[in-house]
C-alpha cells in the first residue's frame, strides 16, 4: 500500500514512517521540508496520487486560538479535497484524548473542528486519540511556570510513550477503517501536578510544582477525568519510569 504521512518527518510522523517501512508499505513522508505545504495547497495533490492511505499526523507551528484554528481548518480541507481527488480509500489522523471535553482551550476547539471536517468528509477514516506524550512534560511545565513556580492541575492524566503513539497510528492506518475514534494512552494514571513533578525530579529541576486546581491547561480548567481515555482505550506497555531511563 501507499501510505502517505503528512507530518511525516515530525516526532510522530518520522516513526511511523519507519514502522510503516518495516512491514513493507509505500510510506511516503509529505511536509513543508519535502515541498508538500498543506495550508497553501503547494504539492498536496502531487503527493497524494495513487495514495491508498492518508495520515495525518502534522501540528499547527503556532498555538494561537486563532492560529491553531486557522492552520486545521483550512489544512483538513485542502487534504480531505486531495484524498477524495486521489480515490483514497482510508483517512487517519492524530488527535487528542477529551477534545471534545475541554472547549475552553483553543487548542481543543480547533482539533475539534479538525475532526467534524474528517467525520463529515464522506471519505472512510479512523481517528486516533492519544493522551499527553512524555516528551511533552517539558513544554507543559513552561508553559505553566511563573517567577520560577509551576502551577499546575491535579486533573488526572495518563500519559504515553511517542513511540507507543507511532506504534498505534502505523497499525490503525495499516488496517481496515474504524470509521470512529480510538482511545489510546500509557498504563499509568497522574495527577497532571504529579507527572509533571516527578519528571522535573527526573531532570534534576529545581523548580516547585504547585498543585492549583484552577491553573489552566492551555486555556480549559480540568477536571478530574479530563484528559483520560475513555472505556476499550488501547493502553500502551511503556511505563513513565522506563521513559526515564531511557531518556
Amino acid at each position: 500500500m501507499k501510505i502517505v504521512v503528512i507530518g511525516g518527518t515530525g516526532l510522530i510522523g518520522s516513526k511511523v514512517i519507519t514502522r510503516l517501512g518495516e512491514h513493507a508499505h509505500q510510506a511516503v513522508a509529505a511536509a513543508p521540508s519535502t515541498g508538500v505545504n498543506t495550508l497553501t495547497g503547494e504539492g498536496v495533490r502531487e503527493v497524494l496520487r495513487g495514495a491508498d492511505v492518508v495520515v495525518d499526523v502534522s501540528n499547527s507551528p503556532s498555538f494561537a486560538d486563532d492560529d491553531v484554528m486557522a492552520f486545521f481548518r483550512t489544512s483538513t480541507t485542502n487534504l480531505l479535497d486531495a484524498a477524495r481527488a486521489a480515490g483514497a480509500g482510508h483517512y487517519a489522523a492524530l488527535s487528542v484524548v477529551g477534545t471534545e471535553r475541554l472547549p475552553e482551550s483553543g487548542y481543543m476547539r480547533a482539533k475539534a473542528v479538525q475532526e467534524t471536517l474528517i467525520e463529515n468528509s464522506g471519505l472512510p477514516y479512523s481517528l486516533v486519540h492519544a493522551t499527553q506524550f512524555f516528551e511533552f512534560a517539558g513544554g507543559i511545565a513552561d508553559s505553566a511556570t511563573t517567577d520560577g513556580v509551576v502551577r499546575l492541575s491535579d486533573g488526572g492524566v495518563q500519559p504515553i510513550a511517542s513511540d507507543d503513539v507511532a506504534a498505534a497510528v502505523a497499525r490503525t492506518c495499516a488496517g481496515a477503517p474504524l470509521d470512529g475514534a480510538l482511545d489510546i494512552g500509557g498504563p499509568e494514571a497522574f495527577g497532571l501536578d504529579q507527572w509533571i513533578r516527578m519528571v522535573l525530579a527526573a531532570r534534576s529541576d529545581p523548580r516547585e510544582v504547585v498543585t492549583d486546581p484552577q491553573a489552566r491547561y492551555f486555556g480549559a480548567i480540568l477536571g478530574a477525568d479530563s484528559l483520560l481515555p475513555g472505556p476499550g482505550a488501547q493502553l500502551a506497555p511503556t511505563r513513565l519510569s522506563q521513559w526515564l531511563a531511557r531518556e
